[in-house]
């Protein structure tokens, strides 16, 4: 967890300390400013009005002279010549002379000129003693303070980290839950971490139960649907080997079928969406043309009176490596659409290489009604008793589980166009060498 919470505290102290580095690194500096042209020349300053007092209560003071300090004393009308060369030209006031290493407070008064020299050497000692030393101290503290912080902070994180990493590592199609068991917590996860422990291990339980469930009725569902349509399709195939029936009787008993065969295509459309992702579905090659021939012939029953030719144009013969039943119930949806909505025209089915197309020249859609045909429930004419609104939800679902793409273009009272991308699964067409 290359972002994780540790890292995130560990960055934040970093930072702190980085800032707080900065902070007292200017800090140093600026005491080190203000006490050498500020606190020096305030010293020297005082210097010289003590000296000249004591110079007023007696005239032969001499000027100071100590280990940090040197003064020089240049009575009014006698030569400056007894100075150090680097003193005689000075103005009154304060001079740094880098060159010499000095600091100079030049004090004139009727009496004379003081000049007061302070080493630039003990200036930077006295600096370090009074004010950098006790910063670095104060700089010390601070990350004394902080590494401390850090440490019990990561304390506190740590168990919050180990879940995450945990729960990190596990494979979401099958969640060892089992390891955030209450007693497989380690020692040190307590307080708000082991809650949240014990809520995952709860919440991933229900999950397992749940696909439990799911798989269970799915493998009991496929049975149970799948008898009762065995038994209406052989049924039928008794009724229409009687050579005596009626052809009305048989024309009945032939939609019996159709729908028969058009459930199972159903039911096996709704196991393949209930399976996991990666568990393929029994697939295998087949025409696509004799795909759509089929579900146009039953898309013509549906038309009735009504005045709609539908035409079949194969320019191609393309195979597809897919569930046959499949493209029957995505193909059956999108023709029973372009029959329910079209009053009067044609609807027309064109098999390319490698997609679909079927266009009508029925009532078409809104652009809000195109916006939202695949939701599901979803009825862009609810005034028209056809449908649930599920079946361009289902058609969509089927394509994205196959590789598949599928586009509606519309506009109102002209018509509406499906087109099927089938991408890579397609084959070569008959008499080709068919992969196996």
């Amino acid at each position: 967890m290359p972002h994780g919470l540790p890292r995130k505290i560990r960055i934040a102290f970093i930072l702190q300390v980085v800032m707080a580095s900065l902070a007292i690194v200017v800090a140093f500096y600026v005491v080190a400013i203000l006490f050498k042209y500020s606190f020096i020349q305030k010293t020297l300053q005082d210097e010289a009005q003590h000296y000249w007092q004591l110079h007023q209560a007696s005239p032969v003071q001499p000027p100071p002279n100590t280990y940090n300090l040197r003064g020089y004393l240049v009575e009014t009308g006698y030569s400056s010549l007894s100075l150090p060369a680097g003193l005689r030209e000075l103005e009154p006031g304060f001079h740094d002379l880098e060159e010499d290493g000095q600091l100079v407070w030049v004090d004139r008064q009727q009496a004379g000129t003081l000049y007061l020299v302070f080493l630039r050497s003990q200036a930077t000692r006295a600096a370090l003693w009074f004010a950098v030393l006790p910063a670095m101290l104060a700089l010390f503290a601070i990350y004394g303070a902080t590494w401390f912080t850090y440490r019990s902070s990561q304390r506190l994180v740590s168990p919050v980290a180990w879940l995450a990493r945990l729960v990190g590592r596990w494979d979401p199609r099958r969640p060892d839950v089992a390891e955030l068991a209450p007693e497989r917590l380690p020692a040190d996860v307590q307080g708000e971490a082991r809650q949240l422990a014990q809520a995952l291990h709860a919440l991933g339980e229900r999950v397992q139960a749940h696909v439990s469930r799911e798989r269970n009725f799915t493998r009991h569902a496929s049975h149970e649907l799948r008898t009762p349509l065995t038994v209406i399709r052989m049924a039928s195939d008794v009724i229409l080997s009687d050579d005596s029936l009626a052809p009305r009787v048989a024309r009945g008993v032939q939609r019996i079928q159709r729908a028969g065969r058009d459930m199972e295509a159903v039911v096996d459309a709704f196991l393949i969406l209930a399976r996991e992702p990666d568990v393929a579905p029994q697939s295998e090659w087949f025409q696509v043309c004799e795909v759509v021939e089929q579900e146009v012939d039953n898309a013509r029953l549906l038309l009735g009176d009504k005045p709609v030719k539908v035409e079949v144009d194969c320019q191609r013969q393309p195979m597809l490596f897919a569930p046959p039943r499949v493209l029957h119930v995505v193909l059956g949806n999108l023709l029973r659409n372009a029959c329910h909505y079209t009053d009067r025209g044609q609807v027309r089915v064109v098999v390319d290489a490698a997609e679909v197309t079927i266009s009508d020249s029925g009532i078409g859609m809104s652009q809000e009604t195109l916006d939202n045909a695949f939701e599901p429930f979803y009825r862009g004419a609810p005034e028209r008793p056809q449908g649930t609104g599920l079946g361009l939800s289902i058609v969509r679902r089927l394509c994205e589980r196959f590789g598949w793409q599928v586009d509606l273009m519309s506009t109102p009272d002209r018509g509406t166009t499906a087109r099927i991308h089938f991408g890579s699964g397609v084959g070569p067409a008959p008499g080709a060498d068919v992969p196996a």
